[in-house]
């Protein structure tokens, strides 16, 4: 039996994760649309995502059984969300693309989005990074992609790019995690996780009882609405506090142990940081830490985003993110 508490945890390095048969519901969204990726060209199978977006083509996809691609059109990019989102939080992004002429593919990381595992199916970070590392697999080794990470989606193109440098023109850290080979991905993800934990009607789930530590989060709507989305369309938190879904609390080992980087491969790509300014889950500070710690190629900054810049400020997004293609 899972046993819920608000959180309140002390130290985030305390997070370990452990297995639970038992599998949380989802609610039901009364809008629906047949999931397309564009790099293929062709109806996605397997797990399409079908979420409540105004979008007249999506190119969301969850993908967890990549098959080849066929990338065409003048620019490729390949987006991951943060941490209880999914490639739905990306439907502004998409539809700005696709209407230019550009190949997008969101993916949904494990038990995200409309990815079929659960948050206690996989207890393992790499278990959590896997559609990604499928995806990039997949591809041909002559094309290259635009990968671009939001938040805690930092860590995930982090280990792409270590794994399949050649096939990457571009990393974009959108107000993301951004570890390196002298900065431990243990640290900034243990230091986000502090800042996110034990906020407002954040939850956290006791899945070994309550003397072990937490399992799981849930982001709760007063967090929604003042930490991420507070600048951002009221429509879109609306529909993130129905789409989101308990993220697995990886202990910080585990992270560690699956995101070694390296100058030679992960520092061979060229890395781009774009700063939300008013983002209250990563401060300007935490995002200047790590920019620092961990210099990029380049910085952006959008004014007057929220930490989902992606709601709040997409067409500044959309355009940062084709200049920084294009060079």
């Amino acid at each position: 039996m899972t046993t819920l508490f608000a959180a309140t945890v002390n130290s985030a390095a305390n997070i370990v994760g452990t297995k639970m048969s038992s599998k949380i519901k989802r609610n039901k969204m009364k809008y629906n649309i047949s999931g397309f990726n564009s790099f293929r060209d062709q109806k996605a199978t397997n797990h399409v995502a079908s979420l409540s977006l105004p979008l007249s083509t999506a190119n969301i996809v969850s993908s967890s059984q990549p098959k080849d691609a066929n990338l065409s059109g003048p620019n490729n990019f390949v987006l991951v969300h943060t941490g209880c989102h999914g490639a739905w939080s990306w439907y502004k992004i998409v539809e700005l693309m696709t209407s230019s002429g550009h190949n997008v593919t969101a993916i949904d990381l494990g038990a995200s989005g409309n990815n079929p595992k659960q948050a206690l199916e996989i207890p393992s970070f790499f278990d959590y990074l896997s559609p990604l590392m499928e995806f990039m697999a997949s591809l041909p080794a002559h094309k290259k992609v635009v990968l671009v990470g939001h938040s805690l989606g930092g860590l995930a193109i982090s280990k792409a790019m270590e794994t399949f440098p050649e096939k990457i023109s571009s990393a974009v850290f959108v107000t993301a995690l951004m570890p390196g080979p002298t900065l431990n991905a243990s640290i900034v993800y243990t230091q986000s996780c502090s800042a996110v934990l034990p906020e407002l009607d954040n939850r956290v789930t006791y899945d070994n009882g309550p003397t072990s530590p937490p399992t799981t989060l849930i982001l709760g709507s007063k967090f929604l609405a003042s930490n991420l989305y507070q600048l951002s369309p009221i429509k879109d938190w609306t529909m993130a506090t129905k789409l989101v879904r308990p993220l697995y609390l990886y202990h910080a080992e585990d992270v560690s142990k699956e995101i070694v980087l390296s100058r030679k491969r992960y520092g061979s790509v060229r890395r781009v940081f774009i700063v939300a300014t008013e983002s209250k889950a990563f401060n300007k500070e935490f995002q200047r830490w790590m920019i620092e710690n961990n210099p990029p190629n380049e910085v952006e900054e959008i004014s007057g985003s929220d930490h989902m810049i992606m709601m709040s400020k997409p067409q500044q997004l959309f355009t940062t993110l084709l200049r920084i293609a294009n060079k």
